[in-house]
């Protein structure tokens, strides 16, 4: 059975950058195998978050691989020169090009790994494959549509797997229900409801905001409430001296500061990555509800300062126990339609690393964003996007990606080196059920 020096799962911008780097490590003599495993049918990136008019929040030129290799093919400028759009792209005058752009610049980049990337795969379980008393191989474990499974070997593993749906608890008994869906699902979703009248949006991020615009500009006849525990909708700051915090030494920073401390720093800057929309989106927004007051009417509501404190699904829609936290009192409204635009939790990794788990430690991480773990177990599994605790608020953003493959590829090939000079004492097979 074939054994990759390297497995990735999920095949997101993270992996696609790492796919880069290694690529161009084999253009420059250094050879590897690596493969990638995506479970969905083919590339797509927040397809349901794919909304007209909507922008990136970082620069293009923290895109793939400038930031580690200006020369790269995989730059979004030679993606534009590929595609005969970059005088134009010039002419707009800016370094945020849409999201449906850059999502189509993903996509091609995407593309060039096609031949190395099992798309309709979904990971189910990741084992330890024991030589004497050592773990020398992982044996990852996918299954696909028609539920053939399928087993790869590999000498160490990257999980680039993504946030999964938060949902807070008052809303987790009735999550099943067709009429409540996070943010994740919303253009899929919202087309079943277009004969909705009221509709409630729970969160107080760029996230809530763009779908607050976009039912504003879809449906004309609905009802809106954008409900925030907040008291106001706080800008993000892009200014030039917050933005250092997400230069890649600043990781180094991070990463290196006693952890009371380090909280302290993600607390501080917490704003500028999490519920701080744009400020062009927040006047968008302000202009909505201030057109209400000129026309003398409330079809909109923001609900600033209210908590949801039950959500029960009845017959005529879904009821809202809401607490209004100025008021110090209870007020019951009930949804034809509900959107949790209420973030990510980061965690799931740990449980698809289950089996690992008594030789991974405290799930602790290294600089080099590998999973610390006992000495008889040899692979190395890294984590892309999970590691926000210990290597700061840009580690879940395009900012640190390019460099951070770097970091792990020269990480990887040290440990490709050390563990391909032990010979396993049994071959190992492969089973497909």
């Amino acid at each position: 059975m074939k054994i990759f020096d390297l497995i990735g799962i999920g095949f997101g911008p993270s992996n696609i950058a790492l796919a880069i780097a290694l690529e161009e490590k084999k253009q420059a003599g250094r050879h590897t195998e690596f493969f990638f495993i995506e479970k969905q049918p083919s590339f797509a990136w927040h397809a349901n978050m794919m909304l007209d008019n909507a922008h990136m929040q970082v620069s293009f030129l923290k895109d793939l691989a400038t930031m580690r290799n200006p020369l790269s093919h995989f730059t979004f400028i030679n993606y534009l020169h590929e595609k005969r759009r970059l005088q134009d792209f010039i002419n707009l005058k800016t370094f945020f090009p849409s999201r449906r752009e850059f999502n189509d610049y993903l996509a091609w980049a995407a593309g060039h790994f096609d031949h190395s990337c099992a798309y309709g795969e979904e990971v189910i379980e990741v084992l330890p494959e024991k030589f004497s008393d050592e773990i020398l191989l992982l044996r990852v474990r996918s299954r696909d549509s028609r539920q053939v499974v399928r087993e790869r070997l590999t000498r160490s593993l990257v999980v680039s797997i993504g946030g999964q749906p938060r949902l807070p608890d008052c809303f987790i008994p009735i999550h099943n229900d067709a009429r409540v869906f996070h943010s994740n699902d919303y253009l899929k979703r919202i087309k079943q409801h277009t004969h909705a009248r009221k509709i409630a949006v729970v969160g107080a991020g760029q996230s809530a905001s763009e779908i607050f615009i976009d039912l504003h500009n879809r449906f004309s006849n609905v009802q809106i409430d954008l409900i925030m525990r907040a008291r106001s909708i706080k800008p993000s700051d892009d200014s030039p001296f917050v933005n250092e915090i997400f230069n890649t030494e600043f990781t180094d920073f991070v990463f290196n500061t006693p952890e009371q401390e380090r909280e302290k720093i993600l607390d501080e800057f917490w704003h500028t990555n999490y519920a701080a929309p744009d400020l062009v989106l927040i006047e968008q927004m302000y202009n909505v509800f201030y057109q209400q007051k000129v026309a003398g009417t409330s079809q909109h509501r923001f609900l600033r300062r209210h908590a949801v404190r039950k959500a029960i699904a009845q017959p005529d829609g879904i009821q809202f126990t809401l607490y209004d936290l100025n008021n110090d009192c209870e007020k019951i409204s009930t949804y034809d339609a509900v959107v949790l635009a209420t973030g990510y939790q980061r965690d799931h990794y740990k449980a698809l690393l289950a089996p690992l788990m008594p030789y991974l430690k405290d799930c602790s991480v290294n600089r080099q964003y590998r999973m610390d773990s006992i000495p008889a177990f040899k692979p190395a599994i890294f984590l892309q996007g999970a590691c926000e605790a210990s290597h700061g608020l840009s580690d879940t953003l395009l900012s640190v990606t390019a460099v951070r493959t770097s970091e792990i590829v020269d990480e990887l090939l040290r440990v490709v080196d050390q563990t391909k000079s032990i010979r396993p004492q049994r071959s190992v097979a492969s089973t497909v059920a």
